[in-house]
């Protein structure tokens, strides 16, 4: 709870403090990033995020672990493009060969990839900002289309214009710019990443890549398995036992008799004692729901109401450093329901309460739509 600065006496200060301390918030919903910030730094407003980033750029939005987009600082992302970027650009790729030669007029899908990248690094070295579409119409060798469930109810057309900047992103080459729309809300334009960081992106290998960010994750996640970290990671075994051999790691017995690792310098100390239990309304995705693949530990039995079948994480109710319930804002007046899976202390529904009011009042107009509803909110 501390190093998520969930704790009441350990809040962050700044949004990028914050992401360092989480390692990067989750972007996949827009929404997340913002709540997740709210969640943890007193008197905090999208002002102060969309400064980060848009006009100090000091935060990045980039699709590294596991093809997910994730907000890092500078720091950081240098390291995840360098350990996950190619394996992640690499599939990106191969998922777009397979639909490319299942579609009529594409002769030869590979040169067809390697043209459309090609115009758009011409395109957006003049470090001006261009949404997919306006691309798309700039660039012809962008605006190939893809057809689905040919001779069915639901054939239709996808265009390939949107999947090669994802590839593209993933290798570093550009970036998300400024959004067109509300915070809650995503049409982002695309830049050269040298014009948006103002200097080219370092180089970082693929090894001390992972070194890198298996460091950065034992720090704010450990003690963690290796079934954990190559999970957040979406790495292999392999990369991940070299990563961790070169580094000063210790072995730990886990609950559950499974072996977890620790940074040699972050044993448990009397910084680590117990907190005073505190409610908490986390977002779907947020980095502390998503950081383990082994979740027993905070999850309990309520996995199937939290979880959907693809492992996302819906938005939860979290009490004295478990999920124990979980949230939904009501579309006609604002009001914040919280859903609970199990009884609670008379303490624990107060402050819910409390939570749930200075959420919704936060919110005011704004309803962020969840992208990944939660399966008990189907109830």
């Amino acid at each position: 709870m501390r190093r998520h600065r969930l704790a009441q006496s350990d809040h962050a200060a700044t949004v990028t403090q914050l992401a360092d301390a989480l390692v990067g918030y989750h972007a996949t919903t827009p929404s997340t990033v913002y709540l997740s910030a709210w969640a943890r730094i007193p008197d905090f407003t999208p002002v102060a995020m969309d400064a980060a980033l848009y006009r100090n750029r000091d935060l990045i939005k980039q699709l590294a672990m596991r093809r997910t987009l994730f907000v890092v600082t500078r720091d950081v992302l240098a390291d995840a493009v360098g350990a996950v970027g190619p394996r992640v650009a690499a599939s990106e790729r191969t998922n777009m060969l397979r639909d490319l030669r299942r579609s009529p007029g594409f002769p030869d899908p590979d040169e067809w990839i390697d043209r459309a990248r090609a115009a758009v690094l011409d395109d957006v070295a003049d470090g001006e900002a261009r949404s997919s579409t306006e691309l798309r119409r700039r660039l012809p060798a962008l605006d190939g289309y893809v057809t689905h469930g040919v001779g069915t109810t639901w054939e239709a057309r996808a265009p390939m214009g949107p999947r090669v900047l994802n590839m593209m992103s993933a290798a570093g080459e550009i970036v998300r710019g400024p959004n067109a729309l509300g915070w809650h809300l995503a049409r982002p334009s695309w830049v050269a990443m040298s014009a948006w960081l103002g200097h080219p992106l370092d180089a970082v290998t693929v090894d001390d890549g992972h070194r890198a960010m298996v460091r950065r994750w034992l720090r704010a996640f450990g003690p963690g398995t290796e079934t954990d970290i190559v999970w957040w990671l979406g790495s292999t075994k392999r990369t991940v036992r070299t990563a961790l051999a070169g580094l000063d790691v210790v072995e730990v017995d886990l609950d559950g008799g499974e072996t977890g690792y620790v940074l040699a310098d972050d044993l448990p100390s009397d910084a680590d004692d117990e907190v005073e239990p505190r409610a908490l309304l986390l977002p779907e995705l947020d980095p502390t729901t998503m950081g383990w693949k082994q979740r027993d530990f905070y999850l309990g039995a309520h996995g199937s109401h939290v979880f959907d079948r693809n492992g996302n994480g819906g938005q939860t109710a979290w009490w004295d450093g478990r999920i124990v319930g979980g949230w939904r804002q009501h579309r006609d007046d604002g009001r914040i329901e919280v859903h609970t899976f199990e009884e609670l202390p008379k303490v624990a529904t107060r402050e819910f309460a409390d939570r749930a009011e200075e959420l919704a009042a936060w919110l005011g107009e704004v309803r962020p739509a969840p992208g990944y509803p939660a399966p008990f909110m189907r109830s």
